[in-house]
């Protein structure tokens, strides 16, 4: 299983009204890092060809993180089954190790001419391995 990886500073732009980074951001994140994942492996035809549309999601906050705190992302896809596959994200302070978001999502491959689900072909599938 191949986990993609990446490191975040908090800013003062991720902050809520209680300066702690909003929940919303978090979210951002969890995209943002699912997407860069994907854009980092996919071939050029497998973009054109292909696009994921989001299922469902959970998200489970375990600590807070604050302005300047130094996160580490990582990404991975454990499961693709038929058409949908599972993608877990966590995020950790890198100071303190402390895991601070967990979260699992389900996405369904979408042919981008059809708009339509479609079966996850091995080409994609060994992206995640």
């Amino acid at each position: 299983m191949q986990i993609f990886e990446k490191n975040i500073t908090v800013s003062k732009e991720d902050l809520d009204d209680l300066n702690h980074v909003n929940n919303v951001r978090y979210v951002q994140w969890v995209q943002d890092i699912a997407k860069e994942h994907w854009l980092t492996y996919a071939t050029k035809d497998i973009l054109e060809t292909y696009s994921w549309f989001l299922v469902n999601h959970f998200i489970e906050y375990k600590s807070e993180a604050l302005l300047g705190d130094q996160l580490h992302l990582k990404t991975y896809v454990p499961s693709v089954e038929g058409v949908t596959t599972t993608r877990h994200v966590e995020i950790f302070n890198t100071k303190t190790n402390r895991l601070v978001v967990q979260s699992k999502a389900k996405w369904c491959l979408i042919d981008s001419k059809t708009q339509r689900p479609t079966r996850i072909i091995s080409e994609i599938a060994e992206l995640f391995d």
